[in-house]
């Protein structure tokens, strides 16, 4: 008979034995692909929100630069403020490229989230905006009409969730401003898209914040000025400089601190279940030594009885690998919800990646979990005297 099916046929005989087994590699299998699909998924998400800000200086007010920079990234207010004189005259340094001034502010909105009430951010810019990013294109609309006006563009997310159109009027709670909808911005997966946009002056007049600034955007001519260019603006008195690359490696090794502890659990669980298949091929073994002994006094040879333990034991794990990888599938937008909520920053975009490549190396690494549990379980049934093994059951 063939050793394949005949493997099935034997694991089949203790079915409730080899399913919770074959659960075990499924689960060890389903944590580290999700693992090393966020991995990969939150550092492509990460560089994308930061490469999409379309700049790689960020300026201001002294503080916690870090907590700054991330406040920044999730287009959060409650910044400090600087003076915008500090733009005025950095715009004039023939180092820069393109630059952009921001106020933030946030506003609570008691008619968010289905009555519970929430904060709307609003951010104030000026033409400067659409030069540092250049991909910004309106899904309906245009720019404002003017440098002080009551007008607003909305972000995508925004817009859905407001179901707003150009045209309409938005009601600033708390301020007694109402703000004529003059644009729609397409999706971007950035914070942008969840972002309220009025003209800078308008936003310094109707938040009592004349002349404040939360941050300026900078990009160089060139990318190996920045240091230069760090040192300088250290002389500039209440300011700080935060490069958007040391952001970014900031919180990839943060979250690199915390993936380890996970990978140790992923590891733990792979040796567990490393320990369960070779607990259930022995006690199969043991069961059949009879049978076994009996196989061998017809003819069996050790190599047979090796290949047939052997094999029952990658079935298993190929098994339970590919079960993994549909549990890895089906719940990544579970894993990825979760680390939503529990992580201080979450870029937009897709947090979990799985690619093929990743799923044929969870096959391939099941078939090496199978491989290396069956060894020792296959020599031991290999190993038996026939005599001894039909005299064993008696």
């Amino acid at each position: 008979m063939n050793i394949l099916l005949l493997s099935v046929k034997n694991l089949r005989r203790k079915k409730i034995r080899s399913v919770l087994t074959i659960g075990g590699v499924a689960i060890a299998v389903g944590v580290l692909i999700s693992l090393l699909g966020f991995d990969s998924g939150y550092q492509k998400s990460l560089t994308d929100n930061i490469d999409k800000m379309g700049y790689q200086l960020l300026v201001t007010a002294k503080g916690c630069p870090y907590e700054a920079a991330t406040m920044m990234l999730k287009g959060g207010g409650g910044l400090r403020y600087m003076e915008q004189k500090v733009y005025d005259d950095i715009k004039n340094d023939s180092r820069v490229d393109k630059i952009s001034p921001q106020l933030v502010a946030s506003v609570f909105d008691p008619e968010l989230q289905k009555g519970q009430g929430g904060y709307a951010l609003y951010m104030g810019v000026n033409d400067d905006y659409l030069k540092l990013k250049p991909w910004a294109k309106f899904k309906s609309g245009g720019w404002f009409s003017g440098e002080d006006v009551n007008e607003v563009i909305i972000g995508f997310e925004a817009a859905e969730f407001e179901q707003r159109s150009v045209g309409d009027e938005v009601f600033v709670p708390g301020i007694g401003q109402i703000l004529k909808v003059v644009g729609i911005f397409e999706r971007t997966g950035t914070q942008d898209d969840g972002m309220m946009f009025i003209p800078l002056k308008t936003a310094q007049r109707i938040f009592t914040l004349p002349g404040k600034l939360t941050g300026i955007g900078i990009k160089l001519k060139d990318i190996h000025q920045i240091s230069k260019f760090e040192e300088d603006m250290y002389k500039v008195p209440e300011t700080q400089v935060i490069s958007m690359a040391q952001v970014r490696g900031t919180i990839l090794n943060l979250i690199s601190s915390a993936k380890v502890l996970a990978d140790a659990v992923a590891l733990i669980a792979i040796f567990i279940a490393v320990i369960g298949v070779m607990n259930t091929i022995l006690m199969s073994v043991f069961e059949r030594t009879q049978e076994i002994g009996i196989s061998k006094a017809l003819g069996a040879s050790r190599l047979d009885v090796f290949r047939l333990i052997w094999t029952e034991t990658i079935v298993i794990c190929v098994i339970g690998g590919a079960i993994g990888c549909g549990l890895a599938l089906a719940g990544s937008g579970l894993v990825e919800y979760v680390i939503k909520k529990i992580l201080p920053y979450a870029p937009t975009g897709k947090l979990v990646t799985i690619e093929p490549k990743l799923l044929a190396f969870a096959i391939i690494g099941a078939v090496v979990l199978g491989i290396i549990s069956g060894i020792y379980p296959a020599w031991r049934a290999s190993s038996m005297k026939p005599v001894q093994a039909i005299r064993s059951v008696e």
